[in-house]
């Protein structure tokens, strides 16, 4: 498949990458870790990111959140440049625009799992919408856990929560960087099914970073990244196929 195909589609764009590249250091010692990536993620899908390590999957990922800032080219987050925001700007589209799902759950002992999902809305000063709120912990299937602290939930439970928290909000796009990745197999399906019905249920649109094939399989849409280059896109893969590409990247 053309490596440009997504580029093309300019219908329901949630993200889109033009001529994005970036370096890190300068002269002989510069790293190139995106080159030149024109690329963009269709509103309401859950798009797979995938590559060899060190294939420039986490620039791409940070660039098109607004976490770096690309060497060149820009990002467009609904068609609104995010890539040359000011700090406070871009502080903002983050807080309001953005949801982020890591592979550490990143949760508050202190708090209770609600107190967690909503403690942004305490630091903004804001009041959440409790309707979306209670459809966030129903498809979530944690409402009667939200009372609970996180060392009283399993690691499933906490990625929910953490989930529920990117989402509370209402963010345009939620990116998620590994989330299965301390998860067991059973856990790590459960959140699967959960960002599956997130998108499905919700019309969110996800993309996340992953080295698992298995992961890849629930995605809409999966792209192929080595040596900061997109390489190849496809639509819906069984995992041994995912695992088929990854490895004539890996031999390329």
């Amino acid at each position: 498949m053309n490596p440009n195909v997504m580029a093309e589609q300019t219908v329901s764009v949630a993200v889109q990458l033009d001529a994005v590249s970036k370096v890190y250091g300068s002269g002989s010692g510069s790293v190139i870790a995106l080159d030149n990536v024109t690329l963009s993620f269709r509103r309401g899908t859950f798009t797979a990111v995938m590559g060899p390590s060190g294939s420039g999957k986490s620039t791409l990922l940070q660039c098109a959140a607004g976490l770096l800032r690309p060497s060149s080219g820009q990002v467009l987050l609904d068609d609104k440049e995010i890539s040359r925001l000011s700090e406070k700007e871009s502080a903002d589209v983050r807080r309001e625009r953005i949801g982020f799902v890591f592979q550490s759950f990143n949760l508050l002992p202190a708090l209770t799992a609600i107190e967690n999902i909503t403690l942004p809305f305490r630091l903004a000063k804001r009041t959440p919408d409790q309707e979306w709120l209670n459809s966030l912990l129903s498809v979530a299937g944690i409402a009667e856990h939200v009372g609970r602290h996180p060392h009283e939930l399993s690691g499933g439970q906490q990625q929910r929560v953490a989930i529920c928290r990117a989402l509370a909000p209402r963010p345009q796009v939620v990116f998620a960087d590994e989330p299965t990745g301390n998860l067991d197999t059973r856990s790590s399906r459960e959140i699967l099914e959960l960002v599956r019905a997130i998108v499905d249920r919700l019309d969110q649109t996800v993309i996340m970073v992953t080295h698992d094939p298995g992961v890849a399989a629930y995605a809409d849409a999966i792209v192929f990244l080595a040596d900061g280059h997109v390489v190849d896109t496809a639509g819906q893969l069984a995992a041994t196929d995912v695992a088929e590409r990854l490895t004539r990247l890996a031999d390329d």
